[in-house]
């Protein structure tokens, strides 16, 4: 237990003797030791959100008790484990959370006390706005794009026009979102910072999964659109080519594999006509942008496999 506060400690006593398992492990999850929370508690909790006979209620207002928190370690640390539970938990976790009117309401947090108090309680505010947004997004569409099938055969692939138009804003929104965490390499300076970049980097690899392809099969369509869908549909491209701009400066900061980089540099130049290597300005979107998207997804899964139990390198303060 080194590492752990006075406080840490009181409290898990506290919850042993109460005999409640789970508020024991979140407790155990969110101490004041700056590092990631442990996969142990993590991984028990998981379990937890399968077990029929658990509140899934109880475990999330259990998580937002810890967010309620002044030290922005706990904090933190209490985002981090409800982003891993989103991510790894049994669905009805985010259905839940995205029943909820509020999630978390961390806008104005500030911690004045404690050392990187100041920098990282900026990082709190924008991950749990990503959290939120994320959230909404199940809220609305009923489904996580992160977990989506895909392929040619895919969700979004095989997606109706009218539902593209509708749905592609709300992956905009979230994956802005994403991006708005905005931490540079200088910045990832503790494990638990490192934690949570390291969930949104995989959220972001797989959320633009989904956001290529539904763009792909949206300008697949585009020269059979009526008029104001025509509108619509080159406003959504517009924006795509925007944030495949910010993604690929929030994969450097990563140091995501060149190869993944490269995809998307060449996606991005294809959409703007200009001429590359392997192709040419006058060669259509819909071959080319089909070509990319397997070359760009042929990528996705060895990233994440690759990132799957690796942190970021701390950087000395």
């Amino acid at each position: 237990m080194s590492g752990q506060s006075i406080t840490d400690r009181f409290a898990a006593a506290q919850h042993s003797m109460t005999g409640s398992a789970i508020s024991k492990a979140v407790c155990k999850a969110t101490t004041h030791e700056v590092s990631g929370p442990k996969k142990k508690h993590l991984d028990y909790l998981i379990h937890c959100t399968s077990e029929m006979n658990v509140s899934v209620p109880q475990l999330a207002d259990t998580l937002f008790e810890r967010t309620a928190n002044s030290s922005w370690v706990v904090v933190f640390k209490a985002l981090i484990a409800t982003h891993h539970l989103m991510m790894y938990g049994n669905e009805r976790l985010i259905q839940y959370l995205a029943s909820r009117n509020t999630l978390f309401n961390l806008n104005n947090f500030l911690d004045k006390g404690a050392l990187q108090g100041y920098d990282m309680s900026t990082f709190i505010r924008r991950y749990s706005r990503y959290l939120n947004e994320k959230a909404m997004s199940y809220r609305l569409v009923a489904v996580d794009f992160t977990k989506m099938k895909r392929g040619t055969d895919g969700v979004m692939r095989t997606m109706s026009t009218e539902k593209l138009i509708k749905t592609l804003p709300i992956i905009q929104n979230q994956l802005d979102a994403l991006l708005d965490f905005q931490a540079n390499p200088n910045e990832l300076t503790n494990g638990v910072i490192n934690a949570a970049f390291m969930l949104l980097f995989k959220d972001s690899i797989r959320l633009f999964a989904a956001y290529n392809e539904g763009v792909i099969n949206l300008l697949e369509k585009y020269f059979d659109l009526k008029k104001g869908q025509c509108k619509e549909a080159l406003d959504i491209y517009k924006k795509f080519l925007y944030r495949m701009t910010k993604l690929s400066e929030f994969l450097k900061v990563a140091e995501a594999p060149s190869s993944l980089l490269e995809a998307l540099e060449q996606h991005l130049a294809s959409l703007e006509g200009k001429k590359t290597k392997e192709l040419s300005a006058d060669t259509r979107y819909c071959t080319t942008g089909l070509a990319l998207n397997h070359r760009i997804m042929s990528t996705v899964k060895p990233v994440e496999e690759a990132h799957e139990n690796v942190y970021f390198t701390i950087k000395p303060v």
